[in-house]
């Protein structure tokens, strides 16, 4: 009989009274002699002549079944149709492998089943990649065919971890006398944020809702409600542009407390990670969590967000080089230093590519200095005096064999580049360890920040956040010198969690939008419902939101969001499954109010 023959004396069946026993990923040793009825997806089909081989596999794991000529003579002969990715139900009897048979790296490895009887449930065209997790195919390719991704081993693992994250993550704040709450997705757009997605509204023409970019409004309304103890697993929206680690439409988990100050609501979510990582991962989190100022982070590492799993910290040698030959030394603000040990071995192509990064982050270049036993080769070296570089020896604990980078100039531009390069350098030496947890708290943020785009001050979080106690006045007179009561839980180098204790009296509030440059009537007109509800007797509150989709990554160390996310947006905030978004047809418009100024070329016809 030919392979077209064989496919076409196969007829898909119903499951009928055929009940599943087991999953794919469950048999062991201890199941030899049991009937089984499992059912999956084909991953391979190996006919070995008188035996056909089949791994049948579904998002528990694979299990090796066989269909064998004495066994079962009429399963074996029909058994010559299965193709990859057919979906069948199967009965059979669990028996060891053969000797040297044995897959140690299957759960399933020390058995098969031999196949008694089974039903075609399904057939499948050819996927367009192979469905494994070493597939080579591109990433839009695996978008394009998501519901083909996600039957992949390692997608399946990524949504089971986000799925025992999540249920760890309720079960802990359940614990701790948290409510679960809704909060509405149509609301209003207000500024101080990123852009907002709009929605039109059909009932009222002209006007529009926004998504919500956070739910922090109304978990306020909620502490002002009483509720005591909010949270939410929620869809936010943001419309900007996008990167490896954000997607437009993101999950946060949302939580606010009542009369807590910056100590409970940190400890709350301390114990919540230990839970999460506990249950998740079955890793083991100490705590508490090391505490950072915002100004040590920035002048020890750099960055906000520092990754405290190796060193290569930096260091202020601007008094040490203020009066240097080296005019770019002498003439800027601040001049850092990051000495690398043992990296007098870098070839100077390599330090060329470490130049073109700098320049990423607004570097003009990158001076360094390699130390060798019996001179410092570099070609700044000539303008540095004796005093100068016994001083920097001394500052940054020089030996032979290292190397010295330096950037001048603006504080925000030495930050960002040395910051950045010490993180690039890290994994480019392999300093950085593996299977390393490292959970950072960074406190006391500025609560502005300058907008050069803007000509202004702006929130550096959201203007709900309270100032430190003592800076009340300055948040007027003196916006970049005052402190907010705003803390960030960072996890290996990236920030998982940021909250802050709320403004919860309406005068201060007020105060907080004139600081912003906003004139009474503009934050009466967005914020005066927010500012009545904070008069009607608000209670001190705080809270934190964690990105649940970048911990994910970080957990399952994942090169991208869009791993974690059953299905992601592309980077321009596309589907390329569902193709969207699409044109709507002039009909839906013109219900909305709305006239396009360029139709579409190819536009749906009117209907």
């Amino acid at each position: 009989m030919s392979e077209e023959q064989k496919e076409l004396s196969v007829a898909c069946q119903s499951l009928g009274d055929w009940t599943r026993t087991h999953t794919c990923g469950e048999l062991t040793g201890a199941d030899n002699g049991a009937e089984v009825c499992l059912m999956g997806w084909v991953q391979y089909r190996r006919d070995h002549g008188g035996l056909i081989f089949v791994d049948l596999r579904d998002r528990f794991g694979l299990t090796q079944i066989v269909f064998s000529p004495e066994y079962a003579p009429e399963a074996h002969e029909q058994a010559g149709a299965l193709r990859s990715e057919y979906v069948l139900a199967m009965k059979g009897k669990v028996r060891p492998r053969p000797e040297g048979m044995v897959n140690p790296n299957l759960k399933t490895g020390e058995v098969e089943v031999v196949v008694s009887e089974w039903k075609l449930l399904n057939t499948s065209k050819t996927p367009p990649f192979q469905i494994e997790d070493r597939v080579e195919a591109g990433e839009n390719l695996r978008l394009q065919w998501r519901y083909l991704d996600l039957r992949r081993p390692r997608m399946a693992r990524n949504l089971a971890l986000r799925s025992r994250t999540a249920m760890a993550i309720r079960n802990e704040l359940a614990s701790q006398g948290f409510l679960e709450v809704e909060t509405p997705i149509l609301t209003k757009s207000t500024p101080e944020g990123a852009r907002d997605y709009l929605v039109p509204s059909r009932l009222n023409h002209g006007q529009f809702y926004a998504l919500p970019q956070s739910p922090q409004q109304f978990k306020q309304f909620c502490m002002i409600a009483g509720l005591d103890r909010y949270f939410q697993i929620a869809r936010c929206f943001r419309d900007e542009d996008l990167r490896a680690d954000r997607q437009p439409e993101f999950t946060q988990v949302d939580i606010e407390m009542s009369f807590a100050d910056e100590k409970q609501v940190m400890d709350m979510a301390e114990g919540l990670m230990i839970r999460v990582f506990k249950e998740a991962l079955g890793a083991d989190i100490p705590a508490p969590f090391p505490r950072m100022t915002w100004d040590e982070a920035m002048s020890r590492y750099g960055v906000d967000k520092p990754d405290t799993r190796f060193g290569l910290e930096l260091q202020d040698v601007t008094s040490i080089v203020s009066n240097s030959g080296f005019k770019l030394f002498a003439s800027a603000k601040l001049v850092k230093a990051m000495r690398v040990p043992g990296g007098e071995s870098l070839t100077r192509k390599e330090i060329d590519e470490l130049t073109e990064f700098v320049k990423i982050y607004g570097a003009q270049g990158l001076a360094w200095i390699k130390i060798r036993e019996n001179e410092w080769q570099s070609p700044i070296a000539k303008f540095l005096s004796d005093e100068e570089r016994a001083g920097l020896t001394e500052a940054l604990g020089l030996s032979v064999g290292d190397i010295v980078f330096f950037q001048a100039g603006e504080p925000g531009m030495v930050n960002a580049a040395l910051g950045n390069l010490r993180v690039h350098l890290g994994e480019k030496l392999g300093l950085i360890p593996e299977n390393a947890w490292n959970f950072l708290w960074v406190t006391d943020f500025p609560l502005y920040e300058y907008s050069e785009e803007e000509n202004r001050y702006v929130a550096c979080h959201h203007p709900f956040t309270a100032p430190k106690d003592g800076d009340l006045e300055k948040m007027v007179s003196e916006p970049a010198a005052t402190k907010a009561r705003a803390y960030d839980m960072v996890l290996n180098g990236n920030e998982v969690g940021g909250g802050s204790i709320r403004i919860h009296e309406a005068a201060v509030q007020r105060k907080m939008f004139e600081a912003l440059g906003f004139s009474k009537e503009s934050y009466e007109s967005q914020f005066g419902y927010f500012i009545q509800a904070l008069e009607h007797g608000a209670p001190p509150h705080g809270g934190i939101a964690f990105g649940l989709d970048r911990l994910i990554m970080l957990m399952s160390d994942s090169p991208s969001i869009r791993d974690v996310i059953a299905f992601p947006k592309t980077q321009k905030a596309t589907c390329l499954m569902t193709n969207a978004p699409d044109i709507v047809s002039a009909k839906q418009l013109r219900e909305l109010g709305l006239r396009l100024r360029e139709e579409a070329k190819d536009k749906k016809e009117e209907k």
